[in-house]
């Protein structure tokens, strides 16, 4: 039986290394995107405070897989700081200010999806979070 093109079923596992540093400053591990979608492994360091940034026009969908931090968002009135602990799920809205950090001695490791799929770092714009950036 042979293999399908590539493009046909895309599969990929998580590289060793990062494939990239996201605007936000945490390491990226690259998963599977089709058309309307792409996947992609986020993780911060222990004790590590990304940048906050806003999306012009992408929705996230985030889980997360390890450790434990914190994640600030802002859309309009609305505000909240989430404790984050594997098993729990989050929407990252368009325009959506946002910014997490590691509060544990793991790292926090979270898969993304984002809607449409990223392109590359003219989608992020700065944002005032809550707390100083370490990256």
């Amino acid at each position: 039986m042979s293999a399908p093109p590539a493009s046909a079923l895309p599969f990929r596992r998580p590289s060793e290394r990062p494939d990239a540093i996201a605007p936000d400053g945490s390491e990226v591990r690259v998963l599977c995107a089709l058309g309307r979608g792409s996947m992609a492994l986020f993780t911060l360091p222990p004790g590590a405070v990304s940048r906050a940034v806003a999306h012009h026009r992408l929705e996230e969908l985030w889980f997360v897989l390890g450790g434990r931090g914190r994640m600030w968002r802002r859309l309009g009135e609305a505000e909240d700081v989430l404790d984050l602990a594997p098993g729990l799920s989050l929407a990252i809205p368009p325009r959506t200010a946002f910014q997490f950090r590691c509060d544990g001695t793991e790292p926090l490791v979270a898969l993304a999806v984002t809607m449409p799929p990223w392109t590359d770092a003219s989608e992020c714009y700065p944002a005032a979070g809550p707390w100083p950036p370490t990256l």
